[in-house]
């Protein structure tokens, strides 16, 4: 039995093996490295080790300071404006995709998924095309619609280049919630909704009362991974509005304010210690959401579904 029981041992750790090395290597190693990179400061071509300085340096220090209370609070709407429209839209999206006499649902399934796939990139450029008000279309549509009163530079005003930006990523990422929610609900068993339409459910009924709580699980896990995506954000902001986040910081997230604290701009030189301890502090406040999630809505969950 003893025999039996390593043997046992030995076949997972084989197989478990290549998995960790190249999770160490690209995943443990960086992020240990990151860490102990704040915790040193750069004298000449030496790293002399200062503590915790870096991160007294983030937080108090005006200069810094101002600047991670923006871009943090950038974040938190940017997330906001995705929980809020992104995903409820992508429920809606699944839920009429779900319809068993929908035609042409792979059809709509593709034109809703393919922003999805196309680079950070070409979403910008696109979308600054459209909005732009020297060439743009969109006030030649607003006009067309005798709308013409709502155009404004949008992408150029403090007021909405942050909404706006915001709206653009949701346009880009609505299929990930769609194709998630969309799974969850094919995976329910036709018994329980063959239960509830016998109960009189009509199909309102039936997707309040009976699919979605079965698919909370699923909802809860795209809510975790949209504020990952969102605090990990650069991109999209990074192609449309520059590492400073213009107009004048407003659309200035975490990852643009570690990219130009960590590689320097026109207005400061790099920093590669304090690059790494807003690093830190977007990996910590990202660890801090997803513990939340397993330890309190997870556990919630688990237990109301036994």
């Amino acid at each position: 039995m003893h025999s039996q029981a390593r043997r046992k041992f030995w076949i997972i750790a084989s197989l478990l093996a290549p998995a960790l090395a190249i999770y160490t290597v690209f995943m443990i190693y960086p992020l240990v490295g990151t860490l102990q990179t704040t915790f040193y400061q750069t004298d000449g071509k030496l790293q002399v080790f200062a503590g915790l300085d870096n991160y007294r340096k983030l937080f108090f220090e005006p200069l810094f300071s101002h600047q991670l209370l923006n871009a943090l609070g950038n974040n938190f709407y940017f997330f906001f404006i995705h929980m809020l429209v992104q995903n409820p839209i992508g429920i809606a999206l699944a839920a009429v995709l779900s319809v068993p006499t929908l035609r042409f649902k792979g059809l709509f399934r593709s034109i809703f998924f393919l922003p999805t796939m196309l680079s950070v990139v070409v979403v910008g450029f696109i979308w600054q095309l459209i909005l732009s008000p020297l060439w743009g279309v969109s006030s030649g549509l607003l006009g067309a619609l005798h709308l013409g009163f709502l155009f404004k530079p949008w992408l150029g005003l403090e007021g909405t280049a942050l909404t706006t930006l915001s709206l653009m990523s949701v346009w880009q990422n609505i299929g990930i919630p769609m194709m998630l929610i969309y799974a969850a609900l094919l995976s329910i068993p036709d018994e329980i909704l063959d239960a509830a339409r016998i109960d009189g459910a009509n199909g309102w009924e039936l997707f309040w009362g009976t699919k979605l709580p079965l698919i909370m699980p699923t909802i809860a896990l795209t809510a975790i991974l949209t504020f990952i995506g969102n605090f990990n954000a650069f991109d999209l902001v990074f192609a449309t509005q520059g590492a400073l986040g213009l107009p004048n910081f407003s659309t200035d997230i975490l990852g643009t304010f570690m990219f130009r604290t960590f590689f320097g701009n026109n207005l400061q030189q790099g920093d590669l210690n304090l690059g790494a301890t807003i690093a830190m502090v977007m990996f910590f406040i990202i660890l801090v959401g997803v513990s939340i999630y397993l330890f309190v809505v997870q556990r919630r969950i688990t237990s109301y579904q036994l």
